[in-house]
């Protein structure tokens, strides 16, 4: 696709392969991360907010400590992912710190993003580090996870994270400049496909099988990735990794294959929370709460009047009125009993009702969709 301005999209999730980082003899790629970083530096002057998923570990891991990834046990791999991930992030870390950067790593498991209790957990973390313009270097926690759990490959991670933290768009950097209609590498007739805006039954087929022996995903789970990003309201982009400067060239109108999400993150959020079927439990508001929500701030402990249902921190409640009109639905900060204790409360009279400094809000600004009662 020609003339892609990156500048429509604000907030950024950039997937990093191990192919790209890692050469023939699973040393770091240092010169390769020093150009990427300097892409980086640039997005982030022209105010774009950016998030890094990072493979690697594993293969700078194995060289060190010796291990033959194709014959290594769970636990050699996982030992490996602990050796390497040190060297990895410490090289972003120094690559970063030329610019002035501040880099932190994150490492998650699937029920980091699948369980809401945790998903809120991380959403909230990640959301500090970039406000204080931190970029966050996120890798699977290979170290504990188990062929059963894991992700199996950091571009179905990456969409993840990008739906975790509302992202406009993610960037999956390849060994190909895009999708195409076959394999480039076996077929010559191939042809490059420079949008989707849909994924079916044609797509998957198109879509091949990795050719890296270095990597663990093909092109067959960016293509899933992207539709786990664009139901989520976030574009996905696949882009060649392998020149100099790709971030660079991408933002100068590169070639690359768009997946484009039909709604925005913010629009996709709300319409699931106002699907939402499974309903725990109802906080009833105040007038000047109702007041606040609908002028777009969050709900405080203070607004709410009663707390009825059996629920946890992160299942949804419904918000209704004083006189029992629905006003819309969000995910709960605190567990039904924290609720009852706080209802009513100022924030800073929570951390004296329970014992702790716990959050500010009842229900988070970002976290609830209000209904329309015209």
């Amino acid at each position: 696709m020609s003339g892609l301005a990156l500048s429509n999209y604000r907030r950024l999730v950039i997937k990093v392969g191990s192919s790209l980082l890692v050469d023939e003899d699973d040393q770091l790629n240092r010169i390769w991360l020093e150009k990427l970083s300097d892409d980086v530096a640039d997005l982030s002057q022209q105010g774009h907010e950016l998030l890094i998923v990072s493979s690697g570990a594993i293969a700078i891991g194995s060289s060190v400590l010796g291990i033959n990834k194709q014959r290594a046990r769970l636990e050699d791999l996982q030992a490996a992912a602990a050796a390497g991930q040190v060297q990895l992030v410490h090289a972003y870390q120094e690559c970063l710190r030329v610019h002035e950067i501040a880099a932190a790593q994150v490492l998650l498991t699937p029920d980091d993003t699948e369980d809401r209790r945790r998903f809120l957990n991380a959403r909230r973390t990640l959301e500090k580090l970039l406000e204080r313009s931190v970029i966050p270097v996120i890798n699977e926690n290979d170290t504990v996870a188990t062929i059963e759990i894991r992700y199996g490959d950091n571009d179905r991670l990456a969409a993840r994270i990008a739906q975790l933290v509302m992202a406009d768009a993610l960037i999956l950097l390849s060994d190909v400049d895009g999708f195409y209609t076959a394999d480039p590498g076996s077929d010559e007739d191939a042809k490059h496909i420079a949008e989707v805006t849909s994924i079916n039954s044609e797509t998957l087929a198109m879509a091949g099988e990795t050719r890296s022996d270095v990597g663990t995903g093909g092109m067959a789970t960016k293509v899933q990735a992207a539709g786990i990003a664009m139901h989520a309201g976030c574009s996905t982009i696949i882009a060649s990794g392998v020149i100099p400067h790709p971030l660079r060239a991408l933002n100068d109108g590169g070639r690359c294959t768009v997946f484009r999400a039909s709604a925005s993150p913010a629009a996709a959020r709300k319409q699931w929370l106002a699907g939402a079927l499974e309903v725990s439990g109802e906080l009833r508001l105040d007038d000047g709460a109702v007041k606040a929500l609908l002028g777009g701030s969050s709900l405080l402990p203070v607004g709410v009047v009663t707390v009825s249902g059996s629920f946890r921190r992160g299942d949804v409640v419904t918000l209704r009125s004083a006189s029992g009109v629905d006003i819309g639905r969000g995910l709960a900060e605190y567990s039904d009993e924290e609720a009852v204790r706080l209802a009513g409360l100022h924030s800073d009279e929570i951390e004296t009702a329970l014992g702790y400094r716990g959050r500010a809000v009842m229900v988070h600004r970002d976290e609830l969709v209000l209904f329309d009662n015209d």
